[in-house]
């Protein structure tokens, strides 16, 4: 679902790739209408990297990005398979096991895009 990113949203996608100096995607062109593809396709170097920016996130802000993939506003679909991986880790450890399942249910769902 395509969304206009929010002030929130804009904070966390900086926090996670304090790089990202413009908000328009490289490939298409158009504004980010999520945080993690971005994070994922651009600025992450490798799958470490991926971690480590994930890490960056406290717990509220976990909360947040899962609840908003719960709710069909982000996108999970352009992610790499081994950052939902990541992903999903994370959150069964930080925040909750149900709450990873249910984001791997999303991302199974979501179908796979590739850059």
């Amino acid at each position: 679902m395509a969304r206009t990113l929010s002030k929130k949203d804009v904070e966390m996608l900086k926090k996670l790739a304090p790089e990202c100096a413009d908000m328009t995607c490289v490939g298409t062109g158009f504004e980010y209408q999520s945080i993690l593809p971005p994070v994922s396709n651009h600025y992450a170097l490798d799958d470490d990297d991926f971690e480590e920016r994930l890490k960056r996130l406290d717990i509220f802000e976990l909360k947040y990005l899962s609840e908003v993939i719960l709710d069909g506003s982000e996108s999970l679909g352009c992610i790499q398979p081994e950052h939902a991986e990541i992903l999903v880790r994370l959150l069964k450890e930080r925040v909750s096991e149900e709450v990873g399942e249910k984001v791997r249910a999303v991302y199974e769902a979501s179908g796979v895009c590739y850059y």
